[in-house]
């Protein structure tokens, strides 16, 4: 017996010293670890298919974003469905003849690395974007290691108003919008599960309730498309067909459906022009 408790003392010593080295190793492999709200978190670099540099974002062993590294695309979208989702509200942007005197206002749940705002303040200055994070750890990661205090201070944007960074629970937040938003973008996550409530019959009805007239819904639905790791797809196809005239999503693996990948959804009561590959659901 006293074998046995003296060999635990070691293994829990040893187990001790192991994660205690475990940030210094990391950071010698050009990783930084740190604990945020929502579990341990790795930011490091490594390169596209096309060997670009890009930074990366994993929170709690879940990839939650992604940039380019090189000076003049930090600013641009590393992430297919960020790219979808812009290309749809600079569409919206272009029909409703928006400006900087009458802007597109545009709601983003969940910071993360910032891609899709850094891009909006960036390209296209007719849109007013609020951007909701919960934990201020993941905004103070953004502005250090994903370029968005450059992204800031290049284009103004804070300062002019059309970014805004509100640290709060984006649910809440939305809750007590009093202005409706021509754009909600729903890219939030908890650890690897997305959406939250946003993908139940409640959800919808609030997202309705805070659009504007001819308003999109966007949101990032991460799963499958087919087989049994699509039910959130399924939910989310089912809770805003029953809100809005038109839903389809752009899948990030069309060739491989049953694989797990970040989706793009859209929801909208109006006449928008699909993309080539997106799926409609009604």
């Amino acid at each position: 017996m006293r074998e046995l408790v003296i060999g635990l003392v070691v293994l829990t010593v040893v187990c001790t010293a192991v994660l205690a080295a475990l940030p210094w190793l990391l950071r010698r492999r050009g990783v930084d670890m740190l604990r945020t709200k929502f579990g341990i978190t790795l930011v490091f670099d490594s390169e596209d298919l096309d060997h670009t540099p890009v930074r990366l974002l994993n929170v709690n062993g879940t990839f939650q974003s992604a940039c380019y590294v090189p000076e003049d695309l930090r600013f641009e979208l590393a992430c297919v469905y960020h790219r979808e989702m812009a290309a749809v509200i600079e569409r919206l942007v272009a029909a409703r003849g928006a400006s900087r005197e009458r802007p597109l206002r545009v709601m983003v749940m969940g910071g993360g690395g910032y891609s899709l705002p850094k891009y909006l303040a960036a390209f296209v200055p007719a849109v007013r974007t609020d951007v909701v994070e919960v934990d201020p750890a993941i905004t103070q990661l953004a502005r250090e290691r994903f370029f968005l205090d450059e992204c800031l201070e290049r284009t103004g944007a804070e300062k002019d108003g059309r970014l805004r960074l509100v640290t709060g629970d984006a649910w809440a937040f939305l809750h007590a919008a009093e202005d409706p938003y021509d754009v909600i973008v729903n890219d939030a996550f908890s650890g690897n599960r997305p959406l939250g409530p946003l993908e139940t019959d409640e959800g919808a009805r609030v997202i309705r309730e805070h659009l504007a007239a001819g308003g999109v819904y966007l949101a990032n639905v991460r799963c499958a498309c087919t087989g049994r790791r699509s039910r959130p797809l399924r939910e989310v196809e089912e809770a805003f067909g029953r809100e809005f005239a038109h839903v389809w999503y752009v899948p990030e693996w069309p060739d491989e459906p049953e694989k797990p990948g970040n989706n793009a959804l859209v929801a909208t009561d109006a006449t928008l022009a699909m993309p080539e590959g997106a799926v409609t659901v009604r």
